[in-house]
């Protein structure tokens, strides 16, 4: 039985992958690849890839609402016939989508920044007031800070609501928490933390590393580990990363909640060897059983 690295374009792995490749190298793991583009399947028997153990999802490209949902459908149909899906086919959909996750972790009573959820310029300005004028706005789909935008201003804000209506976006208005000039990275592995740094603002409120942030390492205090984990345990994912801030009214507050988390800064940062560990603890026992 071997592993499969479902992701965009295997002809081009990313970082990502040739990371997997070398940690299940290192166990002795056989690796097959996936491209979401090419899964098919036949409608009356969706049976997981033969010899396939276990399945890591990596990345998805971009694709139609209908290729979309197909494939997190054939996701679902390889879950239920026992394939080991990481992450699990409902934590990926919870975690793609903002609103679903931010409803969810609010719904379990976790803290998360006040937030509203619109798709017409009207109500995103009547949020962004009621939000007290400084808001993030961002992309319902998306990661790394790519297409966050802050806006404090009346006029800004109008155009950049009406701009998103006409894209016919979902306008996710969240308000601006103050921070240190820091935010914390915690990465959730079945069920505790694993590694964590915090994540430094090169210029102005950005701290994602892919927008020039710099890291260090951290332990987690007992409040921010319990949160991170129970923020995973949340939205039903084994692995993830889990982007946690401080506010100036004392609280640590939960902005967001990967399922299919990127670990080369973290890795650098702490010296953990996140893939060996995921594949150890999530994959090894399905593939190899009793060796782990």
């Amino acid at each position: 039985m071997k592993l499969l690295i479902l992701s965009g374009n295997p002809a081009t792995p990313g970082w990502h992958v040739r990371d997997l490749e070398r940690a299940a190298g290192a166990l002795g793991l056989a690796v097959g690849h996936g491209d979401f583009r090419r899964l098919a399947t036949d409608a009356a028997q969706p049976t997981p890839p033969p010899g396939v153990g276990a399945v890591v999802v990596r990345s998805m490209p971009l694709g139609s609402l209908e290729q979309v949902v197909f494939r997190m459908d054939l996701l679902q149909q390889w879950h239920a016939a026992g394939l080991a899906v990481i992450n699990p086919p409902r934590a990926l959909e919870l975690c793609i989508d903002k609103f679903l996750t931010t409803a969810r972790l609010a719904a379990a009573g976790l803290p998360v920044p006040p937030t509203r959820t619109c798709q017409d310029a009207e109500a995103a300005m009547a949020a962004w007031q009621a939000l007290g004028g400084d808001v993030v706005v961002k992309p319902l789909f998306g990661s790394e800070g790519r297409g966050i935008v802050r806006v404090s201003d009346a006029d800004m804000a109008w155009r950049v609501f009406r701009t998103l209506e006409r894209l016919q976006a979902v306008l996710y208005v969240q308000e601006f928490i103050a921070h240190p000039g820091y935010d914390l990275r915690v990465l959730v592995l079945a069920g505790r933390p694993v590694a964590a740094m915090r994540r430094y603002a090169r210029a102005g409120w950005r701290t994602n590393v892919a927008q020039g942030g710099s890291t260090e390492p951290v332990v987690p205090s007992e409040l921010q580990a319990a949160l991170a984990v129970r923020a995973a345990e949340v939205v039903g994912a084994q692995v993830a990363g889990v982007d946690l801030l401080d506010a100036p009214d004392g609280r640590t507050l939960i902005l967001e909640v990967n399922a299919v988390p990127g670990w080369r800064a973290l890795a650098r940062t702490t010296g953990v060897d996140i893939p060996r560990l995921m594949l150890t603890e999530l994959v090894l026992p399905r593939l190899m059983p009793g060796s782990a």
